[in-house]
């Protein structure tokens, strides 16, 4: 591969008033910091991951998010926004789109030579039912895999990897709302892949690197999240550089790396063991057993 493509992530910027352990009181000055590490690093590309506010009602979330909007304004590398689930509570996908001035629906773009995929699946939490997996969301993925003919970088809001959430503030007793209901059926088409993958996600406020059918699935922390730094907020921002390795750190109080061999991404692990007591020869080996 040629030189590596530098990406520098941002997610979950929570501008708004201070809530639960986000400190949205800090959002705007904490997007100044990551601005000014932006315009020394270079990227080839900003990409925000989504909710950018913590949603009060449609008046207040119109003003947050042109608030937000005009922190990323100064920005001269070209910008990418996914919709999270609190851009989502109060305001429409084109409201989003607007504000922004940028598209927010699915979208891939070539970048050296890997492919970035925005897979912006509904990101709305419904009450009641949470969030929904829509067919049409998949199909749009799959087809996208089944396309692929370059690496590709996948970004959502919402992970899919469906990681533990053990010590998670707000997911271990909320595992419902940490990913989407049949995640596994977007996790078996990323299985069909014959290209490198890596996905890339925000929405549960903390780093972490899982590895599923050797596909690995990074989350980054929230810029405003403090539950991991109390009492400060994190300052979470994250630079991937994508080339023949996938390297990936995180900056701020809550600083995270990973390297992977990008050729690693492509084994493909053996279909995990049915249930012991299903599996028909462990079955009759326990029978066996009894019977003596």
């Amino acid at each position: 591969m040629s030189k590596a493509l530098r990406l520098a992530f941002v997610t979950d910027i929570h501008h708004g008033e201070n809530s639960f352990t986000k400190v949205g009181a800090q959002a705007l000055p904490l997007m100044a910091e990551f601005r000014r590490f932006v315009a020394e690093a270079k990227p080839d590309a900003v990409i925000d991951l989504g909710d950018r506010i913590s949603d009060c009602d449609h008046a207040t979330d119109l003003r947050l998010e042109r608030d937000v909007a005009e922190a990323f304004a100064p920005i001269v590398a070209p910008r990418f926004h996914i919709c999270g689930n609190h851009d989502r509570d109060h305001l429409s996908v084109a409201e989003n789109e607007t504000i922004l001035g940028l598209p927010l629906g699915h979208r891939i773009v070539d970048l050296g030579d890997w492919r970035l995929v925005f897979w912006a699946a509904d990101s709305k939490i419904h009450r009641p039912g949470g969030f929904v997996l829509r067919e049409s969301d998949l199909l749009w993925l799959a087809a996208t895999v089944d396309a692929a003919d370059r690496p590709l970088a996948i970004m959502s809001h919402v992970p899919i990897s469906g990681h533990a959430q053990t010590g998670n503030y707000y997911f271990e007793r909320n595992p419902d709302v940490s990913t989407y209901p049949g995640a596994e059926r977007a996790r078996a088409v990323l299985r069909r892949a014959r290209v490198p993958v890596v996905c890339l996600s925000g929405h549960v406020h903390w780093n972490t690197l899982t590895t599923v059918d050797g596909i690995p699935h990074l989350t980054l922390q929230s810029l405003t999240e403090s539950f991991t730094t109390m009492p400060e907020a994190a300052g979470a921002w994250g630079m991937l550089e994508l080339g023949d390795t996938i390297s990936w750190s995180v900056f701020g109080k809550d600083p995270f790396s990973a390297r992977i061999d990008a050729k690693e991404t492509l084994r493909r692990w053996m279909t995990p063991l049915q249930p012991f007591h299903e599996h028909p020869e462990l079955r009759q080996r326990h029978r066996a057993l009894a019977a003596e």
